[in-house]
């Protein structure tokens, strides 16, 4: 840790379930030199990865829809489409990813491509999600997918045109910032790559 920007004081773990809130106390070095005091809270549980499956023979993509207490709670939308995400639990991103998708859509896809790396909420969240992206055919399903009853998911798999992903971020059906973000670099990659054919 680089003391010479960041001067840890104190820190109280106020939560340790599913993940661990902290309470950290520090000082801060601003960019005119001086200290600041701080206190801040951090939510920690681990880090992730998600997928975008897309077949381009038929444009379509992978998706799934399932409830999110704290979406709901914070909006009231009974589901939310994404692409397949989950934990990493110490497991190496592509290969946790891989056993995701197979959990949640029912396709086993190998090859996958690793994107970037992002803090999807960096003010108070520590997590960072691993993006992929991967090409699927009906010969990659291998069961029905729809997730982990006993984790208590209860999935369902869309497979949707990537236009009509689009324009369902449009019209607000689409909310989930890994998701938007996944169907817009990959209609970015395909627009540079028909423009570089012309």
């Amino acid at each position: 840790m680089d003391e010479s920007v960041f001067r840890p004081i104190a820190e109280r773990v106020l939560a340790d379930d599913w993940g661990r809130l902290t309470k950290y106390e520090y000082e801060l070095r601003l960019r005119d030199g001086g200290w600041q005091r701080q206190t801040r809270e951090t939510y920690d549980r681990g880090n992730g990865a998600t997928c975008l499956l897309y077949n381009p023979r038929s444009g379509r993509v992978l998706l799934t829809r399932q409830f999110r207490l704290p979406v709901f709670l914070n909006g009231g939308l009974e589901s939310l489409i994404e692409t397949p995400a989950g934990l990493l639990d110490g497991a190496e991103p592509a290969t946790r990813m891989r056993a995701e998708l197979i959990e949640e859509t029912g396709y086993d896809v190998s090859e996958l491509t690793h994107l970037f790396d992002i803090y999807m909420s960096p003010g108070s969240v520590t997590e960072y999600l691993a993006f992929f992206y991967g090409e699927y055919t009906e010969k990659h399903r291998v069961g029905t997918g729809g997730g982990a009853p006993d984790e208590g998911e209860d999935i369902d798999v869309l497979e949707i045109s990537l236009s009509d992903a689009i324009q369902m971020i449009d019209r607000g059906e689409i909310r989930d910032a890994k998701t938007i973000i996944l169907l817009q670099h990959l209609t970015i990659r395909l627009f540079q790559e028909k423009d570089v054919k012309r």
